[in-house]
């Protein structure tokens, strides 16, 4: 699994794109990082907030997230919290959002091929900057492999129940 992973880090997408970040307070430090490193690799930052590491719900800045995906103003979305699940079950209530929570950079990639996810979640208190960093990189160069995963993918924005 390493050098397949390594291998597709390497492949970078053409920048700019469009990345909207949000978090809440727990993870302020580590959207600021990953804000600088995503401006560092050429893409254009959308800040969603907060501005600060003061206590805050982070339902607010998963839905602020979610918004800003759904009206195409951004191309992908980089979601935080302290463990990451609170924010991402946030964006996640939006159809137009595929979150997917990830730990590694291998399952950031899977994220991208098989669930077509436009929005990665991470929390700060359970992962690194470099693992972080690793994380995005993964998600950004990785790319849907359609096929099998259409249908199924269109399913999480059309339920059937």
């Amino acid at each position: 699994m390493g050098a397949r992973t390594e291998s597709r880090q390497q492949t970078v997408r053409s920048p700019p794109l469009r990345i909207a970040i949000a978090s809440d307070h727990a993870a302020f430090a580590l959207k600021a990082e990953l804000g600088a490193a995503l401006a560092e690799w050429g893409h254009a930052v959308c800040d969603l907030g907060p501005d600060s590491d003061a206590r805050v719900d982070y339902p607010d800045f998963g839905y602020k997230l979610a918004a800003a995906m759904a009206a195409g103003e951004a191309d992908f979305g980089v979601a935080l919290c302290g463990s990451g699940i609170g924010i991402s079950i946030a964006v996640n209530r939006h159809p137009a959002c595929r979150c997917a929570l990830v730990s590694d950079a291998y399952a950031a990639t899977l994220a991208r091929e098989h669930n077509d996810a436009n929005v990665i979640a991470m929390g700060a208190r359970l992962i690194g900057i470099d693992q972080a960093k690793a994380c995005l990189q993964a998600f950004l160069a990785g790319t849907f492999a359609g096929g099998r995963h259409e249908g199924r993918v269109a399913k999480l924005s059309h339920p059937t129940f």
